[in-house]
């Protein structure tokens, strides 16, 4: 059975990606020689969201990542020199923002209504 996700970024700025992940996101990781820094994630769910085929296009993949309480995490993460692109708004499904990273993302931050 399935134990684990492995996420995949495919950065330009690959060196500057896996140090931002680990030193302003604080994941902890593993260096498997060469440069590759393999990163731990917290806990981890997958969701299925239907699509018209426009917005986004079918065939889209996303990353986000979620904390009990966003506002008190966008300060912190702010204070860490992270760059949010908005502010916090309601989704319906939770609270919503969005931050970038090197290599061109842009990662969604939530706080999920649902029961965790």
């Amino acid at each position: 059975m399935i134990r684990g996700m492995h996420a995949m970024f495919y950065p330009t700025e690959a060196d500057a990606l896996r140090t931002f992940l680990a030193d302003k996101l604080g994941l902890p990781g593993t260096d498997t020689g060469g440069g590759w820094l393999i990163l731990d994630a917290p806990e981890a769910d997958i969701g299925v969201h239907p699509t018209d085929g426009d917005n986004p296009p079918s065939g889209t993949a996303d990353i986000s990542f979620y904390r009990d309480d966003i506002e008190q995490t966008v300060g912190e993460l702010t204070a860490r020199g992270v760059e949010f692109t908005g502010d916090i708004e309601d989704h319906g499904y939770g609270l919503v923002t969005h931050f970038r990273v090197p290599g061109g993302f842009t990662v969604q931050l939530y706080q999920p209504r649902h029961q965790k």
